[in-house]
């Protein structure tokens, strides 16, 4: 209650003092009391934010998905301009990339420079690529995915995103949190996309996430063929956690994690300033649809 229902209290209490002067003491001690009880009992106002105590309430508790972000110390990665990694990724076996990918901390530009040679460039607008002859086969996958799944414990709360409580689940007979992420229908070129995101229940940290890829199918589709990656081997760089070991299996909603099919290693995360045209493709690059 406010100031104001203590001034009323005060003026009502000493009317009714002065209007029983005929009492006896003990009506007016015990009248006495209750207003000086009255005012015990009020409570003063505390600005949010203001810390626990003195009838504060505790900040709000993370959500599963801050949780995770504030883990990875999203705020100093978001600081940063830009960084760069070296990939090399195996399926069943057989070299399947092996490269650098370069990236804005947001994601809004990408540069992947593949050891055969082709360079990849996304400047915000338009996927394109040298040299001029190189195979466009897999191109948008590989420009997009692979700095998505590197910056995904980044981008959980990014605008869109839609997220949904599931079971706890498990991995090599520990169980993990598990949520569902999903987005809005005007979200990125592929809406239908989700992921089954594992949070370590001890650091917090991304442990893994199912998925699946919807571009060029139909999301019944790929849902018949869910994959999961598993991330692990963390390092710190710059006071930020990075897996610089990452899985792929099979997945489905009943057992969970499933074969493995295949791996890779990040290494030579480095932060750094590009410069203006690092992002921009030369003007004989080729222009790869989107």
């Amino acid at each position: 209650m406010g100031s104001g229902f203590l001034l009323k209290s005060y003026f009502f209490c000493t009317f009714q003092k002065k209007a029983m002067n005929k009492l006896s003491l003990l009506i007016v001690f015990l009248i006495i009391a209750s207003c000086k009880n009255n005012t015990s009992e009020e409570k003063i106002p505390v600005e949010p934010n203001s810390g626990i105590g003195n009838g504060a309430t505790p900040p709000p508790v993370l959500s599963f998905s801050e949780n995770i972000e504030e883990a990875h110390n999203k705020t100093a990665f978001m600081n940063k301009e830009a960084v760069s990694f070296d990939i090399n990724l195996s399926f069943g076996g057989k070299p399947r990339l092996q490269g650098k990918v370069s990236m804005t901390t947001n994601s809004t530009r990408v540069r992947l420079d593949k050891a055969d040679g082709t360079t990849i460039f996304y400047d915000g607008d338009m996927v394109a690529m040298t040299p001029d002859t190189a195979s466009i086969k897999g191109t948008r996958f590989d420009i997009f995915t692979w700095q998505y799944f590197f910056a995904m414990p980044f981008k959980l709360t990014d605008p869109g995103t839609v997220w949904e409580k599931q079971k706890d689940r498990k991995i090599d007979s520990i169980s993990y949190q598990t949520a569902k992420l999903s987005f809005q229908s005007d979200i990125g070129d592929s809406p239908d996309d989700w992921y089954i995101v594992y949070k370590d229940n001890k650091t917090n940290r991304l442990k893994a996430a199912a998925y699946i890829v919807t571009f060029s199918k139909e999301k019944d589709k790929a849902e018949e063929d869910p994959h999961a990656i598993v991330y692990a081997n963390y390092q710190t760089i710059d006071n930020i956690p990075f897996a610089t070991s990452w899985t792929f299996h099979n997945w489905n909603y009943e057992s969970g994690l499933g074969e493995q099919l295949g791996k890779a290693s990040i290494t030579n995360i480095k932060f750094f300033d590009p410069e203006e045209s690092y992002f921009n493709a030369p003007g004989n690059a080729k222009k790869v649809n989107m």
